[in-house]
């Protein structure tokens, strides 16, 4: 893979919101950062908090859950414990079922992402785990409110 095509981080102003992660002693591996399988938790639990604060998801009571289908995650600069992080969110894909997320991980502080991603969701009934016909439309807006064109 030639250099210009190698991905490259992306900056603050590409996310629309910012959700707080305490980084964790076992966070760390025996190469003294961060763990790269961490990086994708630090996905989900941003995505599902930011959710859950605007009222639209209820993972233990709601009718709709949703999925992990697709994730990605492209690496710049290590995080080490206790070094707090901030993870940016913006949707740049909403379909009736499914949403593609950006996420990037930054240092807090810092513009420039050390990582970051794209996560795949797609919405399903609970008791089904069959695909919504559509997402509610509470829903649908708090995803429209973090939109960016990708």
């Amino acid at each position: 893979m030639s250099k210009s095509s190698r991905q490259q981080p992306l900056f603050r102003n590409q996310f629309k919101i910012f959700i707080p992660i305490t980084t964790r002693w076992m966070d760390n591996d025996c190469y003294g950062h961060i763990n790269n399988v961490v990086y994708y938790s630090w996905f989900d639990t941003a995505v599902n908090a930011y959710l859950i604060q605007e009222g639209v998801l209820d993972p233990s009571e709601g009718e709709t859950i949703g999925l992990v289908v697709s994730s990605s995650c492209n690496y710049f600069e290590s995080i080490s414990y206790p070094e707090p992080v901030e993870v940016g969110i913006a949707v740049t894909r909403l379909g009736k079922s499914s949403v593609e997320y950006r996420i990037g991980i930054f240092t807090k502080g810092l513009d420039q992402s050390s990582a970051w991603g794209n996560f795949v969701h797609v919405y399903v009934s609970k008791l089904t785990r069959k695909p919504v016909e559509q997402l509610p439309s509470s829903f649908k807006l708090s995803l429209e409110n973090i939109y960016v064109s990708a």
